[in-house]
């Protein structure tokens, strides 16, 4: 238990908040290069966030075999996306409509498995994921002819910012629910 508190609140791989402003206002300063290290960043913050969510999964699986209950499944992880590669691929424009669907679409099947995932393991609790209107942003970005990808790309550093923050809160519930079914177990 221990080893899973010290992986849920260590501070070397907790998840670090963007802030949009900040990017935008430095991308419009520096002619668009600040793009590319904030896409860079938002994929790499991705990844490792989704890494941490399986170890997290493989933790409270392990914890229920120990219990000898029947540990839920693992859901099956959102692929890696090189960060170097896909931040340099914004030269070409395209791919930055292929980035933020990819990280929109990413966000809301991890939360659909995470959903999943933590509803077998404490069906007690209910956790809610977001709802990521993928289709709307799209057509704001189509009927914009392309000026909504900024307003797009401000509401996916939203949406990770905010997935960040309930993760912390739903972190520190399953800590709580499983302590309080350890100490039932004991008495």
């Amino acid at each position: 238990m221990l080893k899973m508190e010290n992986a849920m609140y260590s501070k070397v791989d907790a998840d670090r908040k963007m802030w949009f402003s900040m990017w935008f206002l430095g991308a419009i300063v520096t002619f668009g290069l600040a793009f590319f290290p904030m896409y860079y960043r938002l994929i790499k913050g991705r990844n490792r966030h989704f890494r941490r969510e399986a170890e997290l999964e493989k933790q409270i699986a392990a914890y229920f075999g120990r219990q000898g209950k029947k540990s839920p499944a693992t859901s099956e992880g959102v692929a890696e996306r090189n960060a170097k590669a896909w931040a340099v691929s914004i030269v070409l424009i395209v791919p930055v409509f292929v980035i933020l669907y990819l990280l929109s679409r990413d966000l809301a099947v991890h939360e659909r498995n995470q959903d999943a995932f933590l509803a077998a393991a404490f069906p007690q609790k209910m956790f809610m994921p977001q709802t990521i209107p993928i289709k709307t942003y799209v057509l704001i970005t189509i009927v914009t002819l392309g000026v909504g990808v900024v307003y797009w790309l401000y509401k996916v550093v939203n949406l990770y910012n905010a997935h960040f923050k309930a993760q912390l809160q739903v972190e520190k519930e399953i800590s709580r629910l499983m302590e309080e079914e350890k100490a039932v177990e004991q008495v």
